[in-house]
This record gives structure tokens, C-alpha cells and sequence, in this order.
């Protein structure tokens, strides 16, 4: 179905004129982001969209003639009298290039939830993803190579597939978004804290957005994809050799150790 026709349809679905999204889980892929979605559908304070990753903000086709039709957006979400928060979960937000700046302009007051893993360990579960998807036959260490020769495995371009590397460069997505938005907009959590705290890590986050504590009895567990191979040693040094100057200079920049990432 054309752009065109999927518009039309969300007009005629239901009035869009009193929605606002005002806050957002933009990032990143492979942490957890599923289970943050899982949680806050559950939130009687809170409405989410009618389906993870809308991809809106990064859809070049509905920037294409600038301000976009915003109704179109708004036909995801349903929200109850009793929400005060309506929120979505696409994790390339904070990764593609002009997502930020779009997001701004929609709503300068949203909040921002950002959730970062060890860039080593997400790098190889984004293509170990797509190798079970059927979208990629490399092997990693290929890919670790093609990706230090160029500086960037995206080549001249962002990569919605194969930008397994470039996607832990994580201060340089941050930065962008503190471009834009104050840092009292902007909630960043640590994945491997999020796995072994849940509850305090998700107080944290529901806090942030001022609503009451969710339900944490049952811990969320979704699209964890089982590896057919551990991460080789020599694949793991390599990145951790690439990865050593952005880690550091993560830790200064939310005063975190990440020295477990390192080890």
C-alpha cells in the first residue's frame, strides 16, 4: 500500500487532533529495548503505540516534501482518558541521522529513554540477528575487518542492517541528542544493570517520566536469539581495542564505570 493510501486510511481510522507522543525509547537495538515495550504496555498510566517501532522519525519518505502529516503518526496510539504519557519504542531513533532533529520539531518537550549496552556485545548480537534472519552471510570477523578499513561499516551511508560497529559509537549519538534536547529531558540506563536489577533500574526510569512504579514479579525476556558460536577471542580484543577510547569517553560523559565492558 502506497504512503498515499496508508494516510488516508489513518485519517478515516479515528481523529488524530488531541494526541501528542511525549516521550520516546529511541535506542539502542539489541538492549532490551522489547522488554522496556513489554513493561509500559502494561502501565494503566501510560499508552503506547499499537506496535513496537513505529519508524516514523526515520522514514525518509515522510519528510520527503517537509513537514509531514503528523495524523498519520497519531493513528498508532489509542490513548484512554486515564493516560497521561503516550510513548513508542524505536530504537533507531538515536542512530539515524536526521530522527533527532524530526523528533524536536514534533514535540521540543518529549522525553527521551535511552538505553546502552557494551558496544563489543551488541555489535555481535545486531549480526548475529541478521544472520539468523537470512540477511547477512558474513562471518564476523570479516566484518570486523571490512569495518576498521573503511572506519565505518556504513561506507558513505547509514545502514539499517549492517552497521554493526558503527551503531556503539554511542557519545557521538548522545551528543546529538543533547543538541537538542536539556539533559533533564533525556533518561540513559545501562542494559547490563537493567538485566540484573530490573526493578531498580525500571523505578528509575518510571520516576523519570513522573508515573507511578510498574509491576516487576515477572522479569521480561524477549527476542533473546541463541548464538551457534561464542564471540571468537581474537574478535572480542579487536573491538576492544576499537571500542576503548569511545567507552572512556562514555564514562566521562555519564560519570559510569564501564570497566566490565573492557574486561
Amino acid at each position: 500500500m502506497s504512503i498515499n493510501k496508508l494516510i488516508s486510511a489513518a485519517r478515516a481510522k479515528k481523529p488524530t487532533s488531541n494526541i501528542k507522543v511525549n516521550f520516546l525509547i529511541c535506542g539502542t537495538q539489541k538492549a532490551g529495548t522489547s522488554a522496556l515495550d513489554l513493561y509500559l504496555r502494561e502501565h494503566p498510566d501510560v499508552c503506547m503505540a499499537n506496535k513496537k517501532e513505529v519508524h516514523f522519525f526515520d522514514n525518509e519518505d515522510y519528510f520527503r516534501k517537509g513537514k509531514p502529516d503528523y495524523s498519520y503518526y497519531h493513528s498508532f496510539f489509542e490513548p484512554t482518558d486515564e493516560a497521561s504519557l503516550i510513548g513508542e519504542v524505536t530504537p533507531i531513533y538515536m542512530y539515524w541521522n536526521n530522527s533527532i532533529k524530526r523528533i524536536y520539531e514534533y514535540n521540543p518537550d518529549m522525553l527521551i529513554i535511552v538505553i546502552l549496552r557494551n558496544p563489543i556485545d551488541r555489535a555481535y548480537s545486531h549480526w548475529n540477528m541478521e544472520l539468523k534472519k537470512g540477511n547477512e552471510k558474513r562471518n564476523f570477523a570479516e566484518i570486523i575487518a571490512n569495518s576498521f578499513q573503511k572506519g565505518s561499516d556504513c561506507s558513505l551511508l547509514q545502514h539499517r542492517i549492517f552497521s554493526y560497529i558503527d551503531r556503539g559509537i554511542y557519545t557521538k549519538q548522545m551528543a546529538k541528542i543533547f543538541s537538542f534536547f536539556p539533559k533533564q529531558n533525556v533518561h540513559v540506563m545501562k542494559y547490563e544493570e537493567f538485566k540484573k536489577q530490573p526493578h531498580i533500574i525500571l523505578n528509575e526510569m518510571t520516576k523519570f517520566l513522573g508515573i507511578r512504579s510498574v509491576n516487576t514479579n515477572t522479569q521480561k525476556q524477549v527476542n533473546a536469539i541463541s548464538y551457534e558460536n561464542m564471540m571468537s577471542t581474537y574478535d572480542r580484543d579487536a573491538l576492544r581495542e576499537f571500542y576503548k577510547p569511545e567507552i572512556k569517553e562514555l564514562e566521562k560523559m555519564f560519570n559510569w564505570d564501564c570497566e566490565d565492558w573492557l574486561n
